[in-house]
């Protein structure tokens, strides 16, 4: 059985090409001129992602008289930001029970303020005429094991109890929705995502920020960040060779990549997720799964698939199977993984067996940062002149924009409903080094795996992490 599989699934991936399927795009923008020379600027943003996308247009609007410059070592959009799932989700906890777990106190504010920071999106996305098929579909958790239905029902009834709008749904119900014999029962918040285009969301945030006198310079990595007379000075170097900018303040938003703060090093670990997309599915192929809402669909499990239709009906299917590599490890060949891929195009099948024939034409694979809490950090360094917001652990499509509020709230040193959250006061405890760091990480993902095939009951291992403050339960 598991040979019939396999072969099924080399047959799907047979054609898939090891691209980007959103950023294999023919309305990709062309690329920025890199910095030449020494330039000046009131605010320098390290990083074309979403954080610092999201930073630079929001400072433009809080001080339209500041100068506002941004360096991308690639170009805007190319990394995590523009190779995700496209889900926008409002928590900024990831997910409402680690939220609880962490910060009960709080939970109800920051749930405000996560539903506020996803309308904004939406507004801007609206007002800026950013085409990114931006749709405020919701997600359905689905449940593949009785355990993940006991898991879900404790969940739903604590969601309630907070003011969560969630319906359970039984084993026909979910089925009714989208039709898996893979699926037990589920979970459907109607009101806490929106699916997006990622890259295209982010050109649109270029975009924006060029039309607000953001000055962008792409093909530009940022090496060196030192103190200057009234600021901070970072050196950076491009195909035309070294340059720098003088600011008085930056706003570090490089993410899974190493920080210029050395201090910021062992905070997060870079993990490779790897996707899948499909072709679009026919009319039939559409009718075999349902899926009218079109809700983003994740299922309960620790070591968890998402998945999604596009704008033209393909399924995007991704998660499971995140690899972290010795020493932190980042380079473009850890993208294409066979063994990862053929493990989710078999999944896929056994998830969907009616569609059964269906060709992936994408492949690919990204890397995101994750820290020991689960969720973003921020703080400053450098006497205040410097921001930082880090940490999202493959949840920031929306959060990274309250992400870049709250930098700029601090480089302000201002005092905000934001900045006094005890969420935004505290900071993570640092990943162990080398050799200790890749140790617990695979022991970590084996016992999540375990945990799933028996019935979610955690080990020893897991459970020391619940009482350290450090576990994380899906």
């Amino acid at each position: 059985m598991r040979r019939t599989r396999s072969d099924a699934a080399a047959r799907a991936l047979a054609d898939a090409a090891p691209r980007t399927a959103w950023l294999d795009d023919p309305d990709r923008p062309d690329p920025l001129p890199p910095l030449v020379g020494d330039v000046e600027a009131d605010l320098l943003v390290v990083g074309g992602g979403y954080t610092g996308l999201w930073a630079a247009l929001l400072a433009r609007e809080r001080h339209p008289g500041r100068s506002v410059v941004l360096v991308e070592a690639g170009e805007c959009g190319g990394q995590a930001s523009g190779r995700n799932g496209g889900f926008a989700s409002a928590s900024l906890t990831h997910g409402f029970a680690h939220g609880l777990d962490r910060w009960p106190e709080e939970l109800a504010e920051l749930d405000r303020l996560g539903a506020q920071n996803l309308a904004a999106i939406g507004e801007v996305v609206a007002d800026r005429g950013i085409d990114c098929d931006w749709r405020p579909t919701g997600e359905l958790t689905v449940a593949t094991r009785p355990h993940h239905v006991e898991e879900l029902t404790e969940l739903a009834a604590e969601m309630g109890r907070h003011g969560a709008e969630v319906e359970l749904l039984d084993e026909a119900a979910v089925r009714a929705r989208v039709d898996s014999p893979s699926y037990v029962g589920g979970l459907l918040d109607r009101h806490g995502t929106a699916l997006v285009e990622p890259a295209r969301l982010a050109w649109g945030l270029r975009r924006a920020c060029l039309e607000d006198g953001v000055a962008i310079h792409e093909q530009t990595r940022a090496v060196s960040l030192e103190r200057s007379a009234g600021g901070v000075r970072v050196g950076t170097r491009g195909p035309d060779g070294p340059g720098s900018v003088r600011a008085a303040q930056v706003v570090l938003a490089t993410n899974a990549f190493p920080s210029l703060l050395r201090r910021l090093r062992l905070m997060t670990v870079p993990v490779y997720d790897h996707v899948l997309m499909t072709e679009p599915l026919s009319p039939e192929q559409r009718a075999a799964i349902g899926w009218e809402g079109r809700e983003g669909v994740g299922d309960a499990a620790n070591l968890f698939h998402y998945y999604r239709l596009t704008r033209d009906d393909r399924i995007l299917w991704g998660g499971y199977d995140a690899v972290h590599h010795f020493g932190g490890r980042i380079d473009a060949s850890l993208e294409q993984r066979d063994a990862t891929h053929e493990l989710l195009a078999e999944h896929f099948l056994e998830t969907f067996p009616q569609l059964e024939g269906i060709r992936f034409t994408h492949r690919w694979g990204g890397v995101i940062d994750t820290c020991t809490r689960f969720a973003a950090f921020f703080g400053t360094a450098l006497g205040g002149r410097v921001g930082y917001a880090l940490g999202y652990t493959g949840l920031g499509v929306a959060a990274t924009r309250f992400g870049a509020q709250v930098t700029l709230d601090l480089l302000d040193g201002a005092d905000t409903e934001r900045t006094r959250l005890r969420m935004v006061r505290e900071r993570p405890l640092p990943f162990p080094p080398e050799p200790l760091r890749s140790v617990g990480i695979n022991l970590t993902r084996w016992s999540l795996a375990s945990a799933d095939r028996h019935g979610g009951r955690r080990n020893l291992w897991l459970r020391t992490l619940d009482r350290a403050g450090l576990g994380f339960d899906s």
